[in-house]
């Protein structure tokens, strides 16, 4: 293990970086990249409807998730103090005992190669699960049209975050999934910015831009990389499920809330 002693503590080992740092927030243009698409989730109320749908239910893509995914719900989705807040909280609601809310672009806005850029807090606590997530605006087959994680954390792993890809080849119901961790110890009291860079070649996702996770197109097939089409955003709290609940939920803990600033996307000009 090797420590650098300043701002930044970073090491690498067993796939794993450490990276505890304040931030390193920035609100400066992309270098040469042209913003497409943001929401600032300035104002109050709901989430901009012509920004963004719904996926409403429990599960949740069978993943065994304990939440009740609610629509135009304020307790679950809400414009708060210049953040979107997505809050998952202990309560009966469809058969199920907590309610969130999982937002997605779907139909509303996609596009293919381009930079996605997103600054979060975290929740905290055994049993939460948020995600930054895509998937192929054109999806009839899991994992064969492919998954985009950019940032997925499980309350029992406190400051572990994990980035990955799926597809028909590599996904992790075969146990193939390629995917990378980096530790952020302050990631839910101090807001850090996710960082998707896709471009026909390869993905690369970093925090704070510091580069943790890559996924190069090397094998040039669809079952290794379905990447070479349209993609839609996805921001999500999950409460328990396959993984997020592997150690149970911890009901002492909510409500939990999850602080996006923004979500910008980029193209080259």
């Amino acid at each position: 293990m090797k420590i650098k002693s300043r701002n930044i503590i970073q090491f690498c080992t067993a796939g794993i970086l450490l990276f505890s740092v304040a931030g390193c927030a920035s609100n400066k243009p992309e270098r040469g990249k042209k913003l497409i698409w943001s929401d600032e989730f300035n104002g109050t109320g709901l989430p901009d409807s012509s920004k963004w749908n719904y996926d409403v239910g429990g599960d949740g893509y069978g993943n065994e998730e304990a939440q009740f995914y609610t629509k135009n719900r304020l307790e679950n989705a809400r414009l708060e103090n210049g953040n979107l807040v997505i809050e998952a909280r202990k309560e009966n609601w469809e058969k199920n005992k907590y309610t969130s809310a999982r937002l997605l672009t779907k139909g509303k806005f996609s596009f293919q190669y381009g930079t996605v850029e997103v600054r979060a807090k975290l929740p905290k606590g055994r049993g939460t699960w948020p995600a930054i997530w895509m998937m192929s605006e054109k999806m009839k087959q899991w994992p064969d049209d492919g998954e985009l994680d950019i940032m997925e954390h499980v309350g029992f792993n406190q400051g572990y975050v994990h980035a990955s890809v799926h597809t028909k080849k590599y996904n992790h119901i075969q146990g193939t999934q390629k995917t990378d961790t980096m530790i952020v110890k302050d990631v839910s009291e101090k807001f850090h910015v996710y960082k998707a860079d896709w471009t026909p070649e390869k993905i690369e996702v970093s925090i704070d831009g510091q580069k943790f996770f890559t996924y190069e197109n090397k094998e040039k097939t669809y079952g290794s990389w379905p990447f070479d089409q349209p993609y839609f955003i996805i921001l999500n709290l999950a409460v328990g499920g396959f993984w997020g609940g592997k150690e149970g939920i911890d009901d002492s803990i909510f409500p939990q809330k999850y602080y996006i600033d923004y979500v910008r996307v980029y193209q080259n000009k």
